[in-house]
């Protein structure tokens, strides 16, 4: 089963072939928007983090940093800092070169000022835009994708529709020899017991419930009872009444296979395979914590039409019930309302999702993508300093 994609020079598959204007610290994102003014054909993002942070608050930052500049949808990047950030622009300027990217690195300071900066970023951005024309698709096998699954703005269809869907995909995309990643850990609360019971191994277990238990104490702090506050308002509104409820449809995400793998936020997966990843419920910070742990393509399952993306993956967005898809045509891909109609059953729209996911992987472009949906957010774990 092949689709098309890029072969990197690190032996990862590329399924975009994007050059990446990436600001380190929120100091430079005016920069970074000027250089996308000048040079449409690259993508940046708006960042809020990078300076004020230390510890193991500062390393996951870093991590996504490092994930976003390396990933394999990335041909080139520039990346851009302020020249006062608590660590290094250049380390993570080696570690895409060592990836094989294209990399050039600005920092305002030692530009000399603003205009200068964006000057040079402009310079780099043209060169790199022009050489990634040399690269071409190539047949690659399915083996080689990493799936990130999400659902936001989840309805009381999502446990019936998309979410069923979504993971015959992913057990289809496991079967291949490739990753599904399932995340948002506040959405397992409730359904934990389950997933456990689907652990490789009895550590594996432990670590799921260990991820469950500490988010939950982590709200505890701050005086806040997760059990208490899901589902979100949006939630009750599409028909969800209990967290339970959310999460044993959130779970279906996740079809059938055996769970191989718990990592943290951002990390890349080590197994191929279903794995967990230990995310917040935000939408934004969860896709870009799976799209930095190396996902080409997620597939986003939503009740009520959430309008997001991702500025270097894919993002199909796929609806529950057929009165989104049709009031929010311009955001959705695929609808699966047609399954709570009863005009198709799970089976035959998981199959029609995913040929609509290898057509994506092979270039085809999502409504995200021609919005141009470039959201992008991490999840902080200290206090801002």
């Amino acid at each position: 089963m092949d689709i098309f994609g890029y072969v990197r020079a690190d032996g990862r598959i590329g399924v975009r072939n994007h050059v990446l204007i990436l600001p380190v610290s929120y100091e430079v994102n005016q920069v970074a928007d000027q250089i996308v003014r000048r040079v449409p054909e690259s993508v940046t993002l708006r960042n809020q983090h990078g300076t004020n942070q230390w510890g193991t608050d500062l390393e996951q930052t870093l991590r996504v940093y490092t994930g976003f500049a390396t990933h394999p949808n990335i041909y080139g990047v520039v990346l851009l800092g302020w020249g006062s950030e608590p660590f290094s622009v250049d380390a993570i300027g080696a570690a895409a070169e060592a990836a094989g990217k294209r990399v050039g690195v600005i920092t305002l300071q030692q530009s000399g000022g603003m205009r200068r900066a964006i000057d040079e970023g402009a310079r780099l951005a043209r060169v790199f835009v022009s050489e990634r024309e040399d690269a071409a698709r190539i047949p690659v096998p399915l083996s080689s994708i990493i799936l990130g699954t999400e659902c936001g703005g989840s309805d009381a269809c999502s446990g019936i529709s998309a979410n069923p869907a979504l993971g015959i995909v992913s057990d289809l995309v496991v079967k291949a020899g490739g990753t599904s990643i399932l995340s948002e850990t506040t959405e397992l609360i409730g359904a934990e017991h389950l997933l456990a019971n689907r652990a490789a191994t009895p550590e594996i277990a432990e670590q799921i419930l260990f991820i469950v238990k500490r988010i939950e104490q982590n709200a505890m702090k701050m005086g806040v009872d997760l059990r208490g506050a899901q589902p979100a308002p949006g939630n009750i509104a599409g028909g969800i009444t209990t967290i339970e409820e959310k999460s044993l449809g959130c779970i279906h995400k996740a079809g059938s296979a055996p769970i191989v793998e718990v990592i943290e936020y951002a990390e890349r997966p080590t197994a191929s395979g279903l794995v967990i990843m230990d995310t917040p419920g935000h939408d934004i910070e969860q896709l870009t914590g799976m799209v930095a742990g190396g996902a080409q393509v997620v597939i986003f399952t939503t009740g009520r039409g959430t309008p997001t993306g991702c500025p270097i993956a894919p993002v199909i967005k796929v609806s529950t019930n057929s009165n989104t898809f049709h009031n929010m045509r311009d955001n959705i891909d695929m609808n699966t309302g047609t399954v709570i109609e009863g005009i198709e059953t799970v089976a035959q729209a998981g199959q029609r999702l995913f040929q609509l996911m290898q057509h994506v992987l092979s270039g085809q472009m999502t409504q995200a993508e021609r919005l141009h949906h470039h959201e992008f957010g991490i999840y902080r774990i200290g206090q801002s300093l």
